[in-house]
């Protein structure tokens, strides 16, 4: 019905979509998600012939097309202001009455006769419709566009602002048109998705990244999972205050290397490298195989056995000082590939969140109230509250890795380090990653050393980046 191919939107030069692949077939009905200022409501709106298409083309929009959104709601408004301009009237004017606001364009007159019934407007009618309420306005709005008979019905958070029986009201109506009116909602809250919805478009920085079937239980359900993170306003969870670490000196970087060389008989990895990562200074260390990047990581925490042959300085030690390895790695969190395929164990979601408490593999060690509270406020950040008890062998790929991040961090460490998170992701589960990345970013308590192949995979918050060769 109606197809968008290598599509690029200006509105007014303040955003911008990019690259837009999308085709709506006969008998589909979307959701575009995404968090707050994706380009959610830029995309319906370019189905109602808003914004400057520079590029690429949009074919098959059908003649009707009904859009309702704050930003048409606004400019209603805006147009009823502009009128009360009593320099140049001399009178002060009263505004378009709610009626005739509803009679622009009405092709049924008996629907919206029931409508403004049910939706309890009939006191309203006579009314200034710049008066009204935020909800009666949407309700004026909600009512102009279903009396439209519309080809294509696009509405833009059409649940917000109504009361509970109003809102009832318009699930049901809308459930009602599924058959045979083509639509696309714009939600911030997935969870409000309509059970008649068959497909779900999710918008990031202005791109549509993925196209993903309801029907289709585990890519709704990722897809579902990456916008919990992306959207939901809960904290990372505190530390445990009857685990404290020895405290660091403030002065001293968490990390020197000075003329830092790894050298094998017919191999140089790297060679003489100066580095320096301060408190709350997050990097991104990316480069090609074989470049160096897990031996790098190696030298930090003390696995690789050329650390005692450089200048390295860690959390204030020297190394080679005679610090053991433990005293180290306590002040560090580490994700890997290599720790995944370690943790086979069968225990549920919320013990591997508490053996970071005691860094082991499995739980062996029985756990406070304390801790089991902490690991279920993680659990409730990564969307997971309800499978607390759930097999970690049983999680998907993706999901491991989130509980194994939250592992890591549950004990607020002053360096998290992540090697190739996102390694062996698809790209939804990719995004589940870098969204929780990017949150643990601006927890403020823990400085982030992120490894991956790809500048591209960058992360809100990392301002640093190491690239080697």
């Amino acid at each position: 019905m109606l197809n968008l191919s290598d599509l690029y939107v200006d509105f007014d030069g303040r955003f911008q979509l990019s690259n837009i692949n999308w085709s709506i077939e006969s008998g589909q009905q979307w959701l575009i998600a995404g968090a707050n200022g994706s380009g959610k409501s830029a995309l319906a709106a370019v189905l109602a012939g808003e914004g400057d298409r520079t590029s690429g083309t949009l074919s098959g929009v059908p003649d009707r097309v009904a859009l309702v959104s704050f930003e048409r709601q606004a400019e209603l408004i805006a147009a009823e202001l502009r009128k009360d301009d009593a320099d140049i009237l001399d009178v002060i004017s009263e505004g378009t009455p709610v009626t005739e606001i509803i009679a622009e364009g009405c092709l049924d007159d008996e629907l919206a006769q029931t409508l403004v019934t049910t939706l309890g407007l009939e006191p309203l009618m006579g009314r200034a419709f710049r008066k009204l309420s935020t909800g009666e306005t949407r309700k004026v709005m909600l009512i102009r566009a279903l009396t439209s008979r519309p080809e294509l019905l696009v509405l833009d958070e059409p649940f917000d602002g109504l009361d509970h029986d109003s809102l009832q009201w318009l699930q049901g109506h809308l459930a009602s048109l599924a058959d045979t009116v083509p639509m696309v909602l714009v939600l911030n809250r997935i969870d409000e998705c309509p059970e008649f919805v068959t497909h779900v478009a999710y918008v990031d920085d202005g791109q549509l990244l993925h196209q993903v079937e309801r029907s289709d239980e585990r890519a709704y359900g990722e897809l579902h999972h990456l916008l919990h993170l992306k959207t939901s306003e809960l904290e990372v969870p505190a530390a445990d205050p009857a685990i404290e670490l020895p405290p660091l000196d403030a002065g001293e970087p968490l990390v020197q290397l000075t003329g830092a060389t790894v050298k094998y008989t017919n191999n140089t990895v790297f060679e003489n490298l100066d580095w320096t990562i301060e408190a709350n200074e997050h990097w991104q260390v990316s480069g090609p195989n074989g470049s160096g990047k897990t031996c790098l990581l190696s030298l930090i925490t003390g696995d690789h056995p050329q650390c005692y042959v450089n200048d390295i300085k860690v959390f204030g030690f020297q190394r080679g000082s005679g610090e053991s390895i433990w005293q180290i790695k306590q002040y560090i969190g580490y994700v890997s590939t290599a720790l995944q395929w370690e943790y086979r164990v069968g225990t549920g979601i919320r013990n591997v969140i508490i053996s970071g408490f005691y860094d082991s593999i499995g739980l062996y060690t029985k756990s406070t109230d304390t801790q089991k509270a902490i690991a279920d406020q993680w659990l409730a950040v990564l969307g997971m509250s309800e499978r607390a008890d759930e097999p970690f062998n049983k999680l998907s790929f993706g999901e491991q890795r989130l509980v194994l991040i939250a592992r890591a961090m549950v004990k607020h460490p002053p360096l998290l380090i992540l090697d190739e998170p996102c390694l062996g992701l698809d790209d939804i589960n990719r995004q589940l990653v870098l969204a929780l990345i990017e949150r643990i970013c601006r927890s403020g308590d823990t400085t982030v050393l992120y490894v991956n192949h790809r500048l591209e995979d960058r992360i809100q918050g990392i301002d640093h980046h190491l690239a080697l060769r």
